[in-house]
């Protein structure tokens, strides 16, 4: 069966074919409603679709942006995904999104398929072992934005949290109940990965200006899946933290889950404060506190980024490091 065209669909409404091209591209500034109502009745009634690939030889886009995440597990992530994905869909773009496990192979992989599928930009969380990579991509003037994570010596946008004002805002609040043992659980420390390094720095820092001794037992560094066994060698200690700050949510969800087990009274034998908004944190009791990041509004400053660079509105102009603020909200876990 033949293929219907848009010289079909001119002809059965009654138009040229270059008003239906602009139908097609939503250029209605100049045409009649009652054109419009023709050429919906003809796409309508030939069953006429677009030729996506031929348009997009033609327009030199696809209308298709890219996102890779480092981890798609995290409650921030999929927030950020969320609004990156509001924000292009209001812009008619498609929005593919990979998940690369912080493995610098999977991003590099994911970046040559996401160029290969030509799409018109990308958004990343980079694992920041593909520094070459990235660079030639900004050499070639191809949009890309960062999120969350600082890549050194990379010209591009990036988004991310001030993580010095997070780790304040929840080792003061707790210097304010009074605590004097204050503990801090961490994913690896990696060089690449931004907040990790800042918090960890920061929490370190804070305790300092308070004057609280560090105590090395009570900073860790571990794998998600060893936080329930460091948690048992830390409360074995003589004097075990009173308070615990969880650097991110999936940490946060192991300190839950070990408290419950061994019966720890949250906040009476320790306060807890995650960064990271989760979603159950007002429905958990008690009620956690947490210190959150504007996902949201984070993820739509990329993609506002990212579709200016598309458009071209930004090509000289000198890229930027946007930090967002972080919010303490205080519940019964604190």
């Amino acid at each position: 069966m033949k293929s219907v065209t848009i010289s079909d669909v001119a002809k059965y409404a009654g138009v040229s074919k270059s008003t239906v091209s602009q139908f097609l591209n939503k250029r209605y500034e100049y045409m009649s409603e009652k054109t419009k109502q023709q050429i919906e009745s003809a796409i309508k009634e030939l069953g006429y679709s677009p030729n996506i690939v031929a348009r997009s030889l033609k327009q030199k886009s696809t209308t298709t942006i890219g996102v890779i995440v480092a981890n798609i597990l995290h409650v921030f992530s999929t927030q950020v995904i969320r609004a990156i994905e509001d924000y292009f869909n209001e812009n008619s773009f498609h929005v593919i999104v990979c998940n690369a496990d912080d493995n610098p192979k999977k991003e590099k992989e994911y970046i040559k398929m996401l160029r290969a599928k030509q799409v018109d930009g990308i958004i990343v969380f980079p694992t920041g072992s593909n520094v070459e990579l990235y660079k030639k991509l900004r050499k070639e003037n191809y949009p890309v934005v960062f999120m969350d994570r600082l890549v050194n010596n990379v010209d591009a946008n990036t988004v991310l949290l001030d993580n010095e004002q997070a780790v304040k805002l929840a080792v003061d609040h707790f210097v304010e109940r009074e605590h004097e043992i204050i503990g801090m659980i961490s994913p690896p420390l990696k060089e690449n990965i931004t907040p990790r390094i800042e918090r960890t720095h920061a929490f370190k820092e804070r305790l300092a200006h308070h004057e609280i001794s560090i105590n090395k037992n009570s900073i860790i560094n571990t794998n998600i899946n060893e936080v329930q066994d460091v948690l048992k060698k830390m409360f074995s200690n003589d004097k075990p933290p009173t308070a615990l700050l969880a650097l991110n949510d999936r940490v946060l969800f192991e300190v839950l889950s070990y408290s419950k087990k061994n019966n720890i009274k949250i906040p009476n034998e320790l306060s807890i404060i995650g960064i990271d908004e989760v979603t159950f944190a007002e429905f958990y009791r008690p009620a956690l506190t947490t210190v959150g990041q504007p996902a949201f509004a984070m993820g739509k400053k990329a993609a506002e980024l990212l579709l200016s660079e598309i458009k071209n509105e930004s090509t000289n102009v000198e890229k930027q490091i946007f930090r967002f603020e972080p919010t303490l909200k205080i519940r019964e876990s604190s």
